[in-house]
């Protein structure tokens, strides 16, 4: 049998609240595929299942509001049975509750082990109608008093409850800035942080991706901050060390480039979901996935392997006139990139003063697990790559 768990979509998340279950108790489901939507102090996501099975119960209703790492569901492994499952929950040792700090990987469904929590077995009877009625309405069925044999709950019990006024909404907005400053409260409380930047001329880059954007159609033209992420994603196989994760006192190198994209959302506030393997994808491919991510995010529509597996972070404040951002690291991660705004400034070349486009990247790097010369390195790299973009 495998618990599928609710997984931590971020530094900041603690509790997450089950909107919807996309499948049903029988259904086959298959590694990637969205199983469930779940409520984040920033956005709802979809959480993704990552193995194969057959779901089998589901332990946490809709509307339940859980701990990171609470199993939301059962599923039966390929080729186990419901009876050998059923066996097996028998057997199971009693029940613990889910410790605070435990932190599942992104929707990754582990073997079983003994279960988290009991929530099914503290369940009063239900009727299937009253379920029914109770998901359609939005109510959490377990939180009703029941009226019926045995204390059941009945259609009428539900009916009379979403008759009830429904406390207004907690705001979001509030919510998520909550969630920031408890993440980056930590992360300035544990993480050393050192700061670095580089002035960067970019006219070989704006010339290319003008000539180069000639030849596209409006919906296929590129924006620089896609040259920047493929800079950037290049750059970081000079230094590995910033790309990744500090966790149980050690540095857990990435095997891939993720880069979380700073994006801001329309209700207020910050997230930064992740592109997959940047460093592996054309500019074309690179552009199209950077336009759907923030039109997802701005639509609350985001995948919870997006929140959860950026391995480095980039921010771009360019086009609201900063000329420089110094971010503060989103833990586990070891380091933020930072691009200001793109403006001709003087600019010394060949023993010429030039006026060219310059923009200012930063470093913002943990202590921990790089130094400032690794920094400088990664730096000297990215200008480096910004003055070939056709290479890109």
């Amino acid at each position: 049998m495998i618990e599928f768990k609710l997984p931590s979509l971020g530094a900041d998340m603690e509790e997450g609240k089950l909107l919807e279950w996309k499948v049903k108790p029988g259904e086959v489901v298959k590694r990637g595929q969205v199983v469930a939507v779940v409520d984040t102090s920033k956005a709802a996501v979809d959480v993704e299942i990552w193995q194969d099975g057959t779901m089998f119960e589901q332990v946490v209703s809709i509307g339940e509001t859980v701990p990171v790492g609470t199993v939301l569901a059962t599923l039966l492994a390929p080729g186990e049975t419901p009876e050998q499952a059923a066996l097996q929950k028998r057997e199971a040792p009693p029940p613990r509750a889910a410790p605070k700090d435990v932190t599942a990987p992104a929707g990754m469904a582990a073997v079983a082990a003994p279960p988290v929590t009991t929530l099914a077995a503290q369940r009063k009877p239900v009727s299937p109608a009253a379920r029914k009625r109770a998901r359609e309405l939005n109510l959490d069925v377990d939180k009703i008093a029941g009226t019926g044999p045995h204390g059941a709950v009945t259609v009428e019990d539900v009916e009379k409850a979403g008759a009830r006024p429904v406390p207004p909404p907690a705001d979001r907005h509030a919510e998520m800035r909550k969630a920031i400053a408890a993440a980056m409260s930590r992360s300035k409380r544990e993480i050393p942080h050192y700061y670095l930047s580089e002035t960067i001329p970019m006219q070989r880059a704006a010339e290319w991706l003008a000539r180069e954007n000639e030849k596209r159609s409006v919906t296929e033209r590129i924006l620089m901050g896609a040259l920047q992420l493929k800079a950037v994603a290049l750059a970081l196989a000079k230094a590995p060390e910033l790309n990744g994760f500090w966790r149980d006192g050690t540095f857990q190198s990435a095997t891939g480039v993720h880069i979380g994209v700073a994006i801001s959302i329309r209700q207020g506030g910050l997230i930064a979901p992740a592109i997959h393997e940047v460093d592996k994808k054309s500019l074309a491919e690179l552009m199209r996935a950077l336009s759907d991510l923030v039109s997802r995010a701005r639509a609350g529509s985001l995948r919870s392997s997006e929140m959860s597996d950026p391995t480095i972070t980039v921010t771009n404040l360019g086009e609201q006139g900063v000329e420089a951002v110094f971010g503060v690291i989103y833990p586990p991660q070891v380091a933020l990139i930072g691009f200001g705004r793109l403006e001709t400034r003087p600019w010394s070349e060949n023993g010429q003063l030039l006026a060219l486009p310059l923009i200012t990247a930063t470093l913002s790097a943990d202590h921990r697990a790089s130094d400032g010369i690794r920094g400088a390195r990664f730096l000297a790299e990215l200008r480096e790559r910004l003055q070939h973009p056709e290479e890109l």
